[in-house]
């Protein structure tokens, strides 16, 4: 491209003839107007179209040839820096420009204000997610749960690994807080269910019971209904008390329920199996036929069914007590005189006993002695017998007092221990509990005293063998299984006993030593349980072989913790060294000594690494007060500074230069504190802002002196003399160019209006200005390129073109530049 305009412009010169006329000279062939115009609309489309950098795509959204250029560049800037430039420039001169660049500059910043929104909406979500996590408002939870985790899902893409982290680990307080929630109503639900079981299963008993104390004497109610009424409500309260607290109260009032109910359905289930018995003895009441054999069968039926006085009895029972209740014959005396002595004296022995346990309420010695004093009773003859009749009579109704609060008080515990004990049965309950249960339940049927019921004591016994039976397996093959820990435990000892054998003191790991010292003491453990007294002598070797093991490894660790308490001491001289940072480096080459010593004992160790830590928090914590001290110096120095700012933040181009220098010794007097980031930012803004006010009037009094020579050379009162030192470089090696050019350059430098009459001429310098600037590849800035060409209009010789019109139009460039500065 640049050897093709080069080409253009040497034959634009080789035909001098054909070009038009100007003040200056004559360049023959020149293109048109419109073709120099077509020639730099390529070549900005073809620099457009290459993927022009932001910097690139600036010039041209400003200088490009037509509007669809200067608008496609504009389109395609991003950098919000170069977007205010060219808002800048377009500014007054090209709208469509200056309004797209404008809808850039505000999506720019509704884009950074979107994700600014985005980034506080993030953080608000981890605090609120946090704040739900350790709230004890329990209102709405779950929903308010539901809630943020919604709008997480919203932000979720834009958020850090971090955060999501964050905000997920909060979440998953929040489920278990919700877990633990329906845990706790789970369980206060199934309470009340179980309170409400229990009294319904009360309510019920107590319904029942009054039934059946209000029923006729004729009617006897179903025996398979009344069976099926007390297992159910049994199991009905079994189930309502599992696992819940129950009042004492409570659980009195149904253990008397239910034991009245189990009373009376017992007589009747005897009374049922007595039906032919009983129509028997009331054929022969009240006949002839009746003697003593049919008055004891009645009175021992009656005793069998033992029909409980709280329920009225049956219509058949009654002609049976009118039969026993007939006198009986006198019993024949027995025995001879020393033999009635005897006995007399040895019940005599018997009863205070007899009286004493049944004051301590001691049910079995009392039933022992009561038995005792019953056999020696019968022993005496009548005579003996009247006299301690009534006394007997008085002890054995205290005992059946007592017998029935006994049987009263541990009939429901004995049922209780069967349900318990066959529930037991059915649980998949390791082994070891099971069987310390089973052995539990024992012992407490066993302080119970037993049971006289036969069926009751078979039905706990059955139980207790049926829940025995797994336990009883697993300890025949942890038996075995102690044999197998045994044969571990000596294969231990063979093992540690060849490595204490081949092993070298004086070049060995240490630490692998000490964890082989760890790893048996571990597996030892593990190989559990093992018989005692098989084990004795394989313990005994184990912890022979583990002192000699130990007493190399002591020796070790003495060494290794001698040489960490020699670090200890040097940190502890680093404390007050000086300079700090040598000290600070000392300290952390220490840490890495302290890394690299070996094995030591764990709790020494611990005490020196604590005192260790501790000197050399000490050595940093110094320089924490260093960063203290500097960051006290760097808020009296912004406050300082903020002063200052305060002050001088509005001065302007109009203030007079008094001030300006007074701003600018204040500036540098608090510019060289210890200042923060933002305030020294913005002390460099202000020292900037005043900087540019003084290069600008600095740059006026240079234009305007460049005014007045440009001036000066077109009226020729220009002195030779009266130039800077300096121009003369400027002007040498560069083409003398006419004065029209040399206004039409500064025109272009300043972005100042040409004459219509002069746009194709500049149109022809743009061209020329492209190509110079891609052969070199070196620019210029405005200003200097400007002073070159005032440089060249005030060295070269006078001409037709140096004239004031020309003057006038370069000394306009100059302050078109000032303005746009």
């Amino acid at each position: 491209m640049a050897a093709f305009i080069q080409k253009l412009f040497k034959s634009r010169k080789a035909n001098p003839a054909t070009a038009p006329r100007t003040p200056a000279k004559s360049e023959p062939s020149q293109p048109s107007q419109e073709e120099t115009r077509q020639l730099l609309k390529k070549q900005q489309e073809q620099q457009l179209g290459s993927n022009p950098d932001q910097a690139q795509l600036t010039t041209l959204a400003i200088d490009g040839v037509t509007a669809a250029i200067r608008l496609e560049a504009a389109a395609a800037l991003t950098d919000e820096t170069q977007l205010q430039q060219v808002q800048k420039q377009a500014k007054g001169r090209d709208k469509s420009v200056y309004q797209t660049v404008k809808q850039s500059l505000q999506s720019l910043k509704e884009q950074q204000a979107a994700e600014a929104a985005v980034r506080q909406r993030i953080k608000t979500l981890i605090c609120q997610a946090e704040d739900q996590a350790a709230s004890e408002d329990l209102k709405l939870y779950q929903a308010r749960l539901e809630a943020l985790q919604d709008n997480w899902s919203e932000v979720q893409s834009s958020a850090t690994a971090e955060q999501s982290q964050q905000f997920l680990e909060a979440v998953h307080q929040c489920r278990e807080r919700l877990k633990q929630m329906e845990q706790a109503r789970q369980e206060e639900a199934r309470h009340r269910e179980q309170a409400l079981q229990r009294s319904e299963t009360l309510a019920l008993l107590e319904q029942t019971l009054n039934d059946l104390t209000s029923q006729e004497s004729s009617t006897l109610p179903s025996l398979s209904a009344l069976d099926a009424l007390q297992k159910t409500q049994e199991n009905r309260w079994l189930e309502a008390t599992r696992d819940t607290q129950v009042e004492k109260q409570e659980q009195k009032d149904y253990e008397s329920r239910m034991l009245a109910l189990r009373n009376y359905l017992s007589a009747v289930r005897r009374f049922t199996q007595a039906r032919d018995t009983l129509s028997e003895l009331t054929q022969v009441a009240g006949t002839e036929e009746a003697d003593d054999g049919h008055r004891q069968k009645a009175l021992a039926l009656l005793k069998e069914i033992e029909w409980p006085s709280d329920f009225p009895q049956p219509a058949e029972l009654a002609p049976v007590r009118k039969l026993a209740g007939k006198p009986r014959p006198a019993q024949p005396a027995g025995g001879n005189r020393d033999e009635q002595k005897a006995a007399a004296e040895a019940l005599h022995n018997t009863l205070p006993k007899l009286e004493s346990a049944l004051e301590a309420k001691q049910f079995k010695e009392s039933k022992q002695l009561l038995k005792l004093a019953q056999n020696q009773f019968q022993q005496l003859d009548g005579r003996q017998r009247k006299q301690l009749q009534a006394r007997m009579q008085l002890l054995t109704g205290q005992f059946r007092e007592l017998s029935d609060w006994q049987g009263f008080a541990t009939e429901p515990k004995q049922l209780a221990l069967c349900e318990q004990m066959e529930h037991l049965a059915d649980q998949p309950i390791e082994p070891e509990i099971k069987a310390e249960r089973i052995k539990e339940l024992q012992n407490e049927w066993r302080d119970l005293g037993g049971s006289s019921d036969r069926s009751l004591w078979s039905r706990f016994k059955a139980a207790s063998d049926t829940a025995y039976e797994p336990c009883k397996a697993y300890f025949e093959a942890k038996s075995d299984l102690k044999q197998a820990n045994l044969h571990t435990r000596e294969a231990i000892c063979d093992q540690l006993e060849h490595f204490l054998a081949n092993a070298d003191w004086s070049a060995i790991d240490w630490k692998a030593a000490e964890r082989i010292h760890q790893t048996a003491r571990q597996e030892w453990k593990s190989a559990w349980p093992v018989d005692f007294k098989d084990n004795r002598l394989v313990q005994k070797r184990f912890d022979e072989l583990l002192k000699q093991l130990e007493r190399p490894l002591d020796d070790e660790r003495l060494k290794n913790e001698a040489l960490k308490q020699t670090i200890v001491d040097r940190a502890r001289a680093l404390i007050e060294h000086e300079p700090l940072q040598e000290a600070m480096e000392q300290a952390k080459a220490l840490q890495t000594e302290w890394k690299a010593i070996g094995i030591t004992r764990h709790r020494e160790d611990r005490k020196m690494w604590q005192a260790f830590r501790k000197a050399c928090d000490q050595i940093f914590a110094r320089r924490d007060a260093q960063r203290s001290a500097r960051q006290q110096a760097t808020e009296e120095a912004d406050q300082a500074a903020q002063a200052v700012l305060a002050q001088y933040q509005h001065l302007d181009a109009e203030a007079n230069e008094a001030m300006l220098s007074e701003a600018r010794a204040a500036v540098k007097q608090v510019a060289g504190g210890a200042l923060s980031g933002e305030v020294r930012e913005r002390v460099q803004q202000l020292r900037q802002r005043l900087d540019r006010i003084t290069q600008a009037r600095a740059m006026a009094n240079t234009l305007e002196s460049w005014k007045t020579l440009i001036t000066d050379k077109a009226q020729g009162r220009l002195a030779d003399d009266a130039l800077p030192s300096h121009w003369a470089k400027l002007s040498n090696g560069t083409d003398r160019l006419a004065g029209k050019d040399l206004a039409i350059r500064a025109e272009i430098l300043a972005g100042a209006p040409t004459p219509e009459q002069d746009q194709q001429r500049r149109m022809e310098i743009q061209v020329q200005r492209l190509a110079e600037g891609l052969g070199n590849g070196e620019t210029e800035t405005p200003l200097k390129e400007l002073e070159r060409l005032v440089a060249l209009w005030c060295s070269q010789p006078g001409g037709d073109d140096v004239t004031p019109e020309n003057a006038d139009r370069l000394n306009r460039a100059l302050d078109a530049m000032l303005a746009s500065d």
